[in-house]
This record gives structure tokens, sequence and C-alpha cells, in this order.
């Protein structure tokens, strides 16, 4: 008599237990999907909020390089006088200042885009600080003779950095 109440009690059981372990399946699975599909618009609307304020991180970064590109920051900085030291100091100041001004747009690139344009800045300071010690260079005019033939002579530093940010954003499309 036990036994067969065991056995009904089983035939019973049984069903209502692979009931709920299918439903528990269902429910586990559709809540999983639908966890991750709030994590997919969540991104998607991150992305579509982030990418102009990237853009423009871009072209500011750009604006930066051609700030600092040697022929433009001689039209634009004039000597304060004839010690090419004195004019040497002034353009350097001006870069940092330049630099300095935008260093938070680096949390919008990518490292190797940042490193890029830390040595296109460190390599025109080179520049200008090389051409200064030279002996050729008496005065502030002849100094910015000697940054414009050296110009002629090798790509700025810059004009190569804002070439590679082009190459850069054509990842980001």
């Amino acid at each position: 008599m036990n036994s067969t109440k065991l056995i009904e009690l089983a035939f019973y059981t049984l069903p209502a237990l692979i009931t709920g372990g299918i439903a528990y399946f269902l429910f586990y699975s559709f809540f999983k999907s639908e966890e991750n599909r709030r994590r997919f618009e969540l991104l998607k609307e991150n992305q579509k909020q982030a990418l102009p304020i990237r853009l423009q991180a871009y072209e500011r970064l750009v604006l930066l390089l051609e700030r600092i590109t040697p022929a433009q920051l001689l039209l634009r900085v004039s000597p304060p006088n004839t010690d090419k030291n004195d004019y040497a100091t002034l353009l350097i100041h001006t870069i940092q200042t330049e630099f300095e001004h935008n260093l938070t747009q680096q949390i919008y690139t990518t490292a190797a885009t940042w490193d890029v344009i830390n040595k296109a800045k460190n390599s025109t300071i080179q520049m200008i600080r090389q051409k200064s010690i030279s002996e050729d260079v008496a005065n502030a005019e002849k100094l910015r003779e000697a940054i414009l033939i050296e110009l002629t002579e090798n790509e700025a530093p810059s004009t190569i950095a804002i070439r590679y940010i082009k190459e850069d954003l054509k990842n980001v499309f």
C-alpha cells in the first residue's frame, strides 16, 4: 500500500518538476536575453552620445597641431626683440601653453594618437631649440629664417601627426 502511494506521488510530482524545470529554464533564458538587449541598447546610446564628443576632441587636436606648426607659429608670434633666445623661449612657451590648453582631449583619443601628438610637440620644441643654439643664427630674424629653411627641407612634425590623426579617424567610422 505504501509503495503504491509512493508511485502515485511520483506520477504527480515528476510532471510538476519537469514543468517547473522547463519554466525556470525559459524564464532564465528570457531574462538573460533581455539583460543583454538592455546592455546593448545602453552601449549604443552611449556611443551615439560619445561620438560627437570624440570628433570634437580630434578637431581640437588638429587645431592644436596646426597652431604649433612652426610656419603658423612664426606668423602668429612675432619676436619681442632681436634676441634669438628670448624669441625661442617665447615660441616654446606658446607651444607649451597651446598643448596644456588641450591636455584633457587625450581621454577621447587612443594612447597611440596621443603619443604621436606629444612627439610632434616635442619635436617642434627640439627643432626650435636646436636652431636657437646654432652659431649661424645671430638674432630673432635669423632664427625665423633658419626654422623656415628647416621646414622646406623636412616635413613639419605637426603635419605628420595630422596625417596620423586622419588615419586614426578612419577607424572610428
